[in-house]
């Protein structure tokens, strides 16, 4: 899952129920106990020992292998570290790092970059406890301008197993020429303005609207695909699971999603597509956009909710786009998802050390900043480099961006993703039990018991 990052007010509910919870989980080896163990000849950097050899493994995509862009620097300022980068397509990356854990090649670094989360890792015995590492090193959050509540949400009983290197927040880009064309009035970027609500960007989509038996004629008002699948219903306020959730390690004691709050947040929204009909079906998406495409980038969607990432490339579309507020759901506390991605050393790596100097390479305000133009928009952690990512997006107010992520975060919750454990296999259950519901060929409530049935297995599994 602050983008204002000087102001530090705004990460407090990024924290919020982060550090959350994960009070029950187990936890993995501590750094201390790492280095004791005769791991291989961990030294630090600048002293003449052996040159070591470090791996750091990620997604197979341009906004993550540019990182293999920073290594020459990296290694010329620590001559006896080398940096290895180990890649996998995004659907195959928590099955590869198994792979390469029970292989007895673990990664030193990495990322939830996957399907999993960080409880799920947590849960696993996966991780790290760098508690003793960052204080014998003598790290401090706040020399790379972190703020020290987005630092607790890696925190488990005041042990450390992360440290954030992006700040990723839900947000809405429009297509202004679409809403010039229809006169609509451009949505805000304040999030205390509450006359931007739900009901009001259905009203302004209809008018952008056009169905038409020539698919290159058809266009959609809007495109509503607000955090992972689970999560939704949180948006109007419907609580998918009990609260203990964030205090029990990621483990709710209930689930509801098969009350009728939950269910009418669903109905909700899949009566965009199949009701209100201002929404592309998935069919319609794939065959305008491709397989792995955006109908928004090709111009076809007036607004498009999602993650920030979908400004990554913003300054290449072939259209004048804008970034507005997310649309007041009905839930007072919450209208953004946040994805604050850490950087985690895992247990079995040989060279703690090492991996540390490379994590802190990574968050340093020089090489954030350098990160943002090489990875194509990737919003740093650094609250001084986070300036720079607001005056990326050509034709974009930059104080536009910085209001969407101080409302972001104010009104945010971390990701389900991140808080719940077994979450690869419960996103893949809800990706194959709504895709009938998707493709309308069943109803919300035709599928929510089962649904309600297997995400129970799968968390107490």
């Amino acid at each position: 899952m602050n983008k204002n990052r000087k102001s530090s007010a705004l990460l407090l509910a990024t924290t919020m129920l982060v550090v959350l919870a994960l009070s029950g989980c187990s936890g993995g080896k501590s750094a201390g106990n790492t280095l004791s163990e005769g791991n291989g000849g961990s030294t630090n950097s600048g002293s003449k020992a052996e040159t070591v050899t470090i791996t750091h493994y990620t997604i197979d995509s341009e906004d993550r292998t540019f990182v293999e862009k920073l290594i020459p620097d990296f290694e010329k300022q620590h001559p006896n570290i080398k940096v290895k980068v180990e890649k996998a397509p995004y659907e195959q990356f928590d099955s590869k790092l198994q792979t390469l854990i029970a292989g007895g090649k673990s990664p030193d670094v990495t990322s939830h970059w996957g399907y999993g989360g960080f409880a799920e890792y947590y849960n696993k015995d996966m991780l790290l406890d760098l508690t003793d590492l960052i204080k014998e090193d003598g790290f401090k959050a706040a020399d790379y301008n972190i703020p020290e509540n987005l630092m607790n949400i890696y925190k488990v009983k005041d042990h450390t197993y992360g440290i954030p290197v992006n700040m990723y927040v839900t947000l809405m880009l429009y297509n202004k020429d679409m809403f010039d064309a229809a006169n609509l009035t451009y949505p805000t970027s304040d999030y205390e303005d509450k006359s931007w609500t739900f009901d009001k960007m259905v009203e302004n989509a209809k008018k952008m609207t056009l169905v038409s038996d020539d698919i290159a004629k058809t266009q959609y008002g809007v495109d509503f695909t607000w955090s992972e699948r689970d999560m939704r219903p949180l948006y109007f306020g419907a609580q998918p699971y009990s609260e203990d959730t964030w205090t029990n390690g990621g483990v709710p004691s209930e689930t509801y999603f098969d009350s009728p709050e939950v269910i009418a947040a669903y109905n909700k929204l899949f009566g965009l597509v199949f009701k209100d009909k201002v929404s592309p079906s998935t069919e319609w998406s794939k065959s305008v956009a491709g397989q792995n495409g955006d109908p928004f980038v090709a111009g076809k969607i007036g607004m498009s909710i999602g993650g920030s990432w979908n400004l990554a490339g913003a300054n290449d579309f072939p259209f004048k786009i804008g970034v507005a507020a997310v649309p007041w759901g009905g839930n007072d506390k919450v209208r953004s998802t946040l994805y604050v991605d850490p950087l985690l050393i895992l247990k079995d790596s040989k060279h703690p050390k090492e991996a540390l100097e490379w994590i802190k390479y990574l968050i340093t305000t020089e090489v954030q900043e350098k990160s943002i133009d090489l990875s194509g928009g990737n919003p740093p952690i650094n609250t001084e480099a986070a300036e720079a990512y607001y005056k990326h997006f050509d034709g974009i107010d930059p104080q536009d961006i910085k209001n969407v992520y101080e409302g972001a975060v104010n009104y945010g919750f971390e990701s389900y993703n991140h808080l719940i454990t077994n979450y690869s296999q419960i996103n893949d259950m809800f990706i194959n039990e709504l895709q009938p519901v998707e493709t309308g060929h069943k109803t919300v409530e035709e599928v929510m018991t089962t649904i309600q049935k297997k995400v129970t297995e799968i968390i107490h599994r």
